[in-house]
């Protein structure tokens, strides 16, 4: 493709996304498409030939665009918002047109010294102190994986430069609530503890760990020869939003030296609200911090940001530094390929930059708070309704609700609510996602996406109350 063709056609691409935008409520939210369909329809060969371009965008029109879900629709209410603020977009877009890779700060300074500014302005912007640092990694899944290999050679006094974990030595534990995210067993898995030395701890009537749980366990550990590693707090569960309190189990942390890292993925873009941060008082006792401003702050996915109090101690982790990646400026500048795990990074910093730019603090804010009311609204209207309940605190923007006829229980009310909630997807009026809390299904609410205003909301809670009825 020439430089000119791909003016011509990148024109085309920017206006088909930008239409595409603009008529996105009018599309069903989930496509009406069975497993296979779209595979169906594409050759299973790739062309001998080359093809007109044209004809690849008319075939996104044709094939793709009716196998999509629709995460920017008004009435996605499904999973957690994956907003890509436009502003965003083009941050990315940028990204990957200038083609620049982040091996180490002299490979392309602009990148590294930009993501430097941008995590600090997000450390500001949530109200954490001055020790933290941050770094851009691509999902929370694998801040987690970096946080528990980090408590892991902290843990083991740096075993990875010697036997690691066959040399035998007393198994670590890692401890995280019943409610955490799956990517925190996964990412335990992952570094080597083994599903037998992962601990999940009980949860109180609000669903948020339980400190004397845990110190139980930690202190059962201990008596038993295991040497307790790592805490893995949450703020905003995915299930609940369930918030774990901080202060003690910091204060369980330091009292016995294990790594606490907290899993704000979610609901970390709420803390550029004053008003919010009282959910992660005490975070300034834990280690590192994961929020994923690609969920509800609006950059395009992906683009997770892992705070940590001593980056000393990730580098040491996690460098490596072969011959031909080192420079004369080593020892002044940071090289970020040392605060994770790929060598090479995409310039992920625009995006957050252009965002942030764009839509100000304060946009920013307005569009949280708008959110934050919108779920308290739509709690409101169930806890009024008779056989509607509320089933856990709504601190955020996620709603876990179930419509409990009278003399419906057990699995009986469970084919029921699983029935009404694939009914609304199946309409295409709204997407929603079920949930097992306390051994029940339901049906989680989750306000946030771009688009979505209180009218949104409140047809989702007509169209509720009569699915309800006729499942």
């Amino acid at each position: 493709m020439t430089p000119e063709e791909f003016r011509r056609f990148g024109h085309q691409v920017i206006d088909w996304v930008a239409d595409y935008r603009a008529t996105v409520e009018a599309r069903p939210v989930q496509p009406r498409i069975e497993p296979g369909e779209l595979r169906a329809k594409l050759p299973s060969e790739p062309p001998l030939e080359p093809e007109a371009f044209a004809e690849v965008l008319a075939d996104v029109e044709k094939l793709i665009l009716p196998a999509l879900a629709h995460w920017q629709h008004p009435r996605f209410f499904g999973y957690f918002p994956s907003n890509g603020e436009l502003a965003s977009v083009l941050g990315d877009y940028l990204s990957t047109g200038l083609g620049a890779l982040g091996l180490n700060w002299q490979a392309a300074p602009a990148l590294t010294e930009l993501e430097e500014v941008v995590t600090d302005w997000m450390r500001r912007m949530t109200g954490l102190a001055d020790g933290w640092q941050g770094v851009i990694q691509d999902t929370a899944s694998s801040c987690t994986l970096v946080a528990l290999i980090s408590a892991r050679e902290r843990a083991s006094d740096f075993d990875l430069a010697r036997g690691g974990f066959q040399s035998g030595k007393k198994p670590l534990v890692v401890y995280c609530s019943e409610q955490a995210h799956s990517s925190v067993e996964k990412a335990a898995l992952l570094a080597g503890f083994g599903r037998a030395f992962v601990r999940k701890i009980e949860v109180d009537q609000h669903f948020a760990m339980l400190p004397a749980a845990l110190s139980v366990a930690i202190e059962s550990d201990v008596a038993q020869g295991r040497v307790p590693c790592a805490i893995v707090a949450t703020t905003g569960t995915t299930t609940t939003t369930a918030l774990d309190p901080l202060e003690p189990i910091a204060a369980l942390a330091g009292k016995h030296k294990l790594w606490l890292h907290v899993d704000a993925a979610m609901a970390g873009s709420a803390m550029i609200l004053p008003e919010c941060r009282w959910m992660w008082q005490g975070m300034e006792g834990a280690d590192s911090l994961v929020i994923n401003p690609h969920k509800w702050l609006g950059v395009a996915f992906d683009c997770s940001l892992y705070f940590v109090r001593d980056p000393e101690h990730l580098v040491r982790v996690m460098s490596t530094n072969p011959s031909y990646l080192r420079t004369g400026v080593d020892g002044r500048v940071t090289n970020f390929r040392d605060w994770g795990i790929p060598l090479g990074r995409r310039f992920r910093a625009l995006k957050l930059w252009f965002l942030i730019r764009e839509q100000g603090v304060s946009g920013l804010q307005r569009r949280l708070r708008r959110d934050l009311e919108n779920a308290q609204w739509l709690a409101g209207e169930v806890r009024k309704s008779e056989s509607w309940r509320v089933l856990a605190p709504v601190p955020l923007q996620t709603v876990c609700v179930r419509h409990e006829p009278p003399g419906l229980e057990g699995e009986a009310l469970d084919r029921h609510t699983l029935a009404w909630c694939e009914s609304i997807n199946r309409s295409g009026a709204a997407w929603l996602t079920p949930a097992v809390l306390d051994g029940r299904w339901m049906v989680r609410v989750s306000i946030g996406a771009l688009a979505t205003e209180k009218k949104h909301v409140e047809e989702l809670w007509s169209a509720l109350q009569g699915a309800a009825k006729t499942s």
